[in-house]
């Protein structure tokens, strides 16, 4: 629900009412992930997207009946083969939508959530439509039982997010636990052409994005409106003092061996998602000495992705940029990088079902939406 958070806020700071479809459930091939939402406002304006195009219009005749009652709604998609005209999903696989009517005890729940800084679960009762959000030491929102506070904490964790079926002191409850975890960093070292254009596609794709130069002159921000910060600072220095984890990505522009060797000697050391260096194919060999000439051990060395990008082609900045991106993708995702048409595998598979406790009115497989570099884990 993140990525509504710009129009949600304008949503609530009108006080409007709306209600929220959120994919709670998938079994087969979907086109979104869980936690994937579409909002509808009391006015019939639209935000968000929960199946590309294939089950939209249902949803929205859900969320504006769920404004009308006042009653949270859970349906079902599945493409028919009985009923050619059936709605459903032409990708053969069936989602799970969990539609609640936001009010006034909703919208500061769900305000709290879009806000935070900090990891925290958004947990729904499936049945009554209750929220609360879970950080770290704090609830905000309706306080169910501290079992589901437990399982919501346990989930953020790991950044998963899934249905849950819960005993508890007053009664058995249904919830949906959706983990927000803040946007993965990306950190561009090298204030060239090319940077600009990697700030502008990691934007695209949801990091957060840092430009890091040593060179006053150059790392500025009106040459970088796109990224969240520009940093004056020598490379390794920022880097050795920065915080980074499992999800970051590193892309190292520089291609100057003054800037490369002391930044990619703390780079590869250090537990993150990525780490790519521009350079033609003379220079990653010569790269590739010095760092061994420093001390980088070859299992050090296999993490560096150079010259950095898939083959596309590409010439120009921004094709460059487009490279990147997709070899950032297919390690992120378990991609080939080769043409979906000849590889064979298959289209969505970064997420891993993972058996849920049998209940009649629930698919029967929920899964953990594995935030980028997080391994997925069986519950």
């Amino acid at each position: 629900m993140r990525d509504l958070a710009a129009e949600l806020g304008k949503w609530h700071a009108a006080r409007k009412n709306y209600a929220v479809a959120s994919v709670i459930g998938i079994t087969g091939s979907a086109p979104r992930p869980l936690g994937a939402a579409m909002a509808v406002d009391d006015e019939g304006t639209v935000i968000g997207s929960i199946s590309g195009g294939c089950v939209e219009g249902a949803v929205y005749e859900l969320c504006r009946e769920a404004l009308r009652t006042g009653t949270p709604v859970r349906e079902s998609f599945g493409y028919s083969d009985d009923d050619a005209f059936a709605v459903g999903l032409t990708c053969g696989g069936v989602i799970e939508v969990f539609v609640q009517p936001v009010g006034e005890a909703e919208r500061s729940v769900l305000d709290t959530v879009l806000r935070a800084v900090e990891p925290v679960a958004l947990v729904r009762d499936l049945r009554s439509g209750e929220a609360m959000a879970v950080g770290a030491s704090w609830i905000v929102g309706t306080e169910f039982d501290a079992t589901v506070a437990a399982e919501a904490r346990a989930m953020l964790e790991f950044g998963a997010t899934g249905v849950r079926v819960l005993g508890c002191a007053d009664r058995e409850r249904t919830v949906f636990i959706e983990s927000q975890v803040p946007p993965p960093r990306m950190i561009v070292f090298g204030a060239i052409d090319f940077a600009g254009a990697v700030a502008r596609i990691g934007k695209f794709l949801g990091y957060h994005v840092t430009v890091c130069d040593a060179r006053p002159v150059f790392a500025t921000k009106a040459r970088f409106p796109e990224a969240d910060e520009v940093v004056v600072s020598w490379p390794d220095r920022y880097l050795a003092g920065t915080q980074v984890d499992s999800r970051t990505v590193l892309c190292v522009l520089t291609h100057e061996a003054k800037f490369d060797v002391p930044l990619l000697e703390v780079a590869l050391r250090l537990p993150v998602a990525y780490v790519g260096a521009m350079g033609s194919r003379r220079t990653h060999a010569d790269r590739m000495a010095r760092l061994r000439a420093v001390g980088l051990t070859e299992a050090e060395l296999a993490h560096l992705r150079s010259p950095i990008g898939l083959d596309l082609g590409g010439r120009t900045a921004e094709e460059t940029a487009v490279s990147i991106a997709a070899e950032i993708i297919a390690l992120r995702r378990g991609g080939s990088g080769l043409p979906l048409g000849t590889s064979g595998a298959p289209i969505h598979r970064d997420s891993v079902p993972v058996p849920e406790v049998a209940v009649p009115d629930t698919l029967e497989f929920a899964e953990f939406d594995v935030s980028p570099g997080r391994p997925a884990r069986h519950g």
